[in-house]
């Protein structure tokens, strides 16, 4: 447990940092929620950004009770109905209203389990604003949840707002701090505040002082979105400790993980000892997939980042000095990040359809000549938005 993580979690809206505009329209949703068709909000963006924290304190700010879910804890219809169904169908006994929280979204299980379509039916039907957070909104099999829900993006903060939290922090607990190492540990969080409330809580107890020598030993710890540096990490170190929780810090699902790793394992270990056994730790964390997708037991998957970590970082004698540059695999990674970027184009194709009375296919078709009128005539741009209830980010997107 991380005790200033707990301690300066924020209570309020004033107490989260680098969200103004996101913040406003959260509170303008709940405010105006009787008057607004859709119910529910989705939240995305980075880790560490603020989304989870900004609706509890959305729900402390207006006296709001809030009951929150791990959607990842949800594998069917059933469980979402029977965790959420009742309450949103309960008045709250304590407070003027509250709210709804699915938290991590993208660990819903979307398979044929039913667990997805019965929440856009609750959605449809719930009495009380219902919140959603993700990472990325964009996958193919969140369109109809992005139809019925406002899409709220939060941005990575930036480097001087959480330098400046950072630093009230020091001198609340009376850290001793170089001004230019906080700087560089702020700027090494890549914009995840909690990430960097870590850092500066580990790095307090293990040295007298925040000093730049302390915060370059955090170098092998960094918070990076890219699956390249979290390659980079598991190749090139041989301690345990690092290398089991170098995933937490990756955005990429573990079906990704594997095809990256797989494709450049021979790329980084030349030995045919190291890469034998790097291989048989990826192939045990295949095992262990397989055995949850036959069992549902769902308490395995700690073995498969076992594996797919320190499993792989330990399979080397020593670490290798070559610096490569890891890329993705072929054709599945491939097909993957062409629907990642074609989603927004899907959405309004599909919209689009509906209103014409044409096939999704056929909208397809004809969305360079609709782009091309959208971005020239303003008031046809208004009017067409208005008609197909088109989001921002698609309204951005048709604009480009």
């Amino acid at each position: 447990m991380y005790l200033l993580i707990k301690k300066y979690e924020p209570k309020k809206l004033s107490d989260i940092i680098g969200q103004t505009k996101a913040l406003a329209a959260l509170q303008g949703f709940v405010v105006n929620f009787s008057k607004q068709k859709k119910k529910a909000v989705l939240i995305y963006g980075p880790s560490g950004t603020g989304k989870t924290s900004s609706v509890h304190a959305l729900a402390n700010s207006l006296a709001l009770e809030i009951i929150e879910v791990n959607a990842s804890e949800l594998r069917n219809k059933e469980q979402v109905n029977d965790k959420v169904g009742a309450a949103l169908k309960q008045k709250s006994l304590f407070s003027k209203g509250k709210i709804i929280l699915f938290d991590e979204i993208d660990g819903l299980n979307t398979s044929d389990r039913g667990g997805l379509t019965e929440l856009l039916t609750l959605i449809e039907d719930s009495h009380y604003p219902i919140f959603l957070t993700i990472t990325n909104p964009w996958d193919f099999k969140y369109n109809k949840l992005r139809q019925k829900a406002f899409l709220i993006p939060f941005d990575a903060v930036s480097s001087e707002e959480i330098f400046k939290l950072l630093k009230k922090i020091c001198d609340n607990e009376k850290i001793k701090y170089d001004e230019d190492a906080l700087l560089t540990l702020a700027r090494k969080s890549g914009g995840d505040v909690r990430g960097a409330i870590i850092d500066l809580e580990i790095l307090s107890q293990s040295a007298k002082k925040i000093d730049k020598e302390n915060v370059d030993m955090l170098s092998d710890r960094e918070k990076d979105v890219s699956i390249q540096n979290a390659l980079k990490l598991i190749f090139k170190t041989k301690q345990l400790n690092l290398a089991i929780k170098i995933f937490e810090y990756a955005d990429e699902k573990q079906d990704e993980q594997f095809l990256w790793i797989d494709e450049n394992l021979p790329l980084e270990y030349k030995k045919i000892k190291d890469l034998a056994r790097a291989y048989e730790a990826l192939s045990m964390a295949d095992v262990f997939r397989r055995r949850i997708m036959r069992s549902q037991y769902w308490r395995l998957m700690v073995y498969i980042n076992a594996y797919l970590t320190a499993g792989i970082a330990l399979a080397k004698d020593e670490k290798y000095k070559d610096m490569n540059v890891y890329k993705p695999t072929g054709r599945l990674l491939k097909i993957w990040w062409a629907n990642q970027k074609a989603g927004k184009k899907k959405d309004v194709a599909e919209k689009l359809a509906k209103h014409t009375h044409t096939s999704k296919k056929e909208a397809i078709k004809n969305i360079l000549y609709f782009r091309t009128l959208f971005k020239k005539d303003n008031k046809f741009a208004e009017a067409v938005a208005k008609e197909l209830d088109l989001n921002e980010e698609e309204v951005e997107w048709l604009k480009k």
